[in-house]
């Protein structure tokens, strides 16, 4: 056959060659043994290289659809061969990259061989019988043109990428989400590490103003997730896509990051990094720099500081620190105990370490809110933590929103507080909680389409977080927006239906349009869902719909429960002022205010108090609050 006498040589890359007649490949002329799908998976990512071939075209072409195999175990298994074939590792590739979730990609330059020249005519000898070849001629033909095009594509050669493409560069990219990072040390008690090095790469580029950076709430929800990245991107209303694997080895860590377009789907930039542990603040802030300047988002000079600014951390410290955090996620009672001691370790080992200091005022915080210390100690314990974190870095945008929330909520100081909120919006532009918190204060200073404006934004954060779906139910609310609310609620508990406080915010949107059944049952349900936390609502709204004896009958277990510390003194106010006991309500609300409940704060403008407004005591009680005009 005239094919037999010719001779497609293929194509080669370092001290390989891949013979595209025969199927067969070689290092330094010495044939290595590699066969079945390990030599195709070979042949499919030399046709691109450098792009991601996904698992998706992988099974398409290797394993079609009546093939009754198990596809994960054979693709795993090939790719494994494969690697041992080239000598690679998917811990450290040379060759074969991994991009977790998505499929491979092959790493260095691939060089067309074309073909040998013909062949001199030799004497008929006996010859074996000819073995079918693997590929077929035509096919590796057309591999080699495409192995070759590939790479002049690449390296734009001549122009000839943007004379094929148009020469249209791809959109400009001004949001991001950060994908939970791949956990490659095969032992589940390292995912506190894993997701902490997420969460502080999400926090390094949400210090970028230009760049929209999804939160940690919404990304999560994402690990280990089979959806393709466009949908991802979709979903969370996204340009691009950051995701990638940490390994940790001792006190060596490498993590490995690409950044991905969605639409058209289109690697942009891949690498990896190692560094020992104590270096692992550099290299977090070192990803974060590479991925702005892939994505071309102009830096202003503070935020390359904040960027650059990297101190040595004591190993055990920043493991401590991480576990605090992971529990502090949780936001469970036992949760927040396990942070405290977490934190408490790291600055044990490193009490020069800002960022455990921070996490302790987050955590105090919280614990005062279930009452699981008294107020004054949590709130005592908190501030001090925020301030010194704040000493020890002034730039710590955590400890900022910490400490505007103890300003407004327990020392009534507004305006110190909204200073405080802007700037720790200043220096992460993408901190979901400090815009949770700030748009709380602007609604209880009345400012309401402000809050309304930020809860929208903070949605576009984290979408597919209940809880920032049901804030914006809760600023509509206050602002007596009540359709609004109520629409806004149900998408928040789409996504949840368990989520107890979005049955809370719509018990307060029914209340208002006097839907006192529909109310009441929400208010029942969100109790049993937080185990009787908002309790004082669901006699209110016995109250409210003339039930006043099941309203009295909580009333006096929670006049009870007060002896002990654990109620909210304001809800006991309410329930009497819904029951028209004017002189009880007030007297409730003075020993709030003499305990500086922060829940007092929503005096100015709750729905819940209006029939007090006019009354003058109430007038005197929002003029000793202190509140902006």
């Amino acid at each position: 056959m005239e094919e037999s006498n010719r001779s497609v040589r293929g194509v080669r890359f370092g001290v390989f060659e891949v013979d595209l007649r025969s199927g067969e490949l070689r290092k330094q002329g010495l044939k290595i043994k590699l066969q079945g799908q390990a030599i195709q998976i070979l042949g499919l990512l030399l046709e691109r290289p450098g792009e991601l071939v996904t698992r998706e075209e992988l099974r398409e072409k290797l394993w079609p659809a009546d093939t009754f195999v198990d596809f994960e175990h054979g693709l795993n298994a090939a790719v494994k061969k494969l690697r041992a074939a080239l000598g690679d590792s998917a811990d450290n590739p040379r060759f074969v990259e991994t991009l977790p979730r998505r499929g491979y990609r092959f790493i260095p330059p691939v060089e067309g061989l074309g073909q040998a020249p013909p062949a001199q005519v030799a004497p008929e000898v006996p010859t074996a019988p000819v073995r079918r070849a693997r590929f077929q001629p035509a096919w590796l033909a057309a591999l080699a043109v495409v192995a070759l095009l590939a790479v002049l594509l690449g390296l734009n050669v001549g122009g000839l990428r943007d004379s094929l493409l148009g020469g249209t560069p791809p959109g400009e990219i001004t949001s991001i989400a950060v994908l939970p990072l791949e956990n490659l040390m095969g032992d589940p008690e390292q995912e506190y590490f894993v997701d902490g090095m997420t969460d502080a790469l999400i926090s390094d580029l949400g210090k970028i103003g230009a760049l929209r950076v999804i939160s940690r709430t919404s990304t999560m929800q994402y690990k280990e997730t089979r959806k393709s990245l466009p949908q991802i991107a979709r979903e969370l209303n996204v340009d691009a896509v950051v995701e990638g694997s940490v390994l940790r080895a001792g006190e060596r860590v490498r993590v490995t990051v690409q950044l991905m377009r969605a639409v058209p789907e289109q690697q942009l930039w891949t690498q990896s990094y190692e560094r020992d542990l104590s270096e692992i603040l550099a290299l977090q802030r070192e990803v974060a720099r590479a991925v702005a300047r892939e994505i071309k988002i102009a830096l202003t000079p503070e935020e390359q500081a904040r960027l650059a600014i990297a101190s040595s951390v004591n190993p055990g410290a920043y493991e401590s620190y991480l576990r605090g955090r992971y529990h502090l996620a949780t936001e469970t009672n036992d949760g927040m105990e396990l942070a405290i001691k977490y934190f408490q370790q790291a600055l044990e080992k490193d009490p020069n370490y800002a960022l455990p200091y921070a996490g302790l005022a987050e955590a105090y915080q919280f614990v005062e809110t279930r009452g699981l210390l008294p107020r004054s100690v949590a709130i005592t314990r908190a501030k001090a933590a925020a301030e010194k974190a704040l000493e020890m870095d002034p730039a710590l945008g955590e400890a900022h929103t910490s400490l505007a929330l103890i300003r407004y909520w327990h020392d009534w100081d507004w305006s110190g507080a909204e200073r405080a909120f802007k700037r720790a919006i200043e220096l992460n532009p993408g901190n979901a909680n400090a815009h949770a918190w700030y748009s709380n204060y602007l609604i209880f200073v009345g400012r309401s389409e402000e809050a309304i404006a930020m809860r929208k934004r903070l949605v576009e954060l984290d979408p597919l977080s209940p809880a920032t779906n049901a804030m914006l139910g809760y600023a509509y609310v206050f602002a007596r927006h009540y359709d609004r609310g109520i629409e806004q609620c149900r998408k928040a508990l789409e996504l949840d239906p368990n989520f107890a406080p979005a049955h809370a915010h719509l018990y307060r949107a029914y209340l208002a349009k006097e839907m006192y059944e529909e109310a009441i049952a929400e208010i029942q349900r969100a109790v049993d869902l937080s185990g009787g936390w908002p309790k004082h609502d669901l006699a209110y709204a016995y109250a409210m719909a003339g039930k006043r004896d099941d309203a009295r009958k909580i009333l006096h277990e929670l006049i009870e429960d007060s002896k002990r510390g654990v109620v909210e003194l304001s809800g006991i106010a309410r329930i009497y002022a819904a029951l028209g006991e004017t002189d009880q309500a007030f007297g409730w609300l003075e020993k709030a205010y003499e305990d500086h409940e922060h829940w007092l704060v929503a005096l100015k403008v709750d729905p819940f108090f209006d029939s007090l407004r006019s009354d003058p005591r109430f007038q005197d009680l929002v003029r000793r609050m202190n509140f902006p005009e």
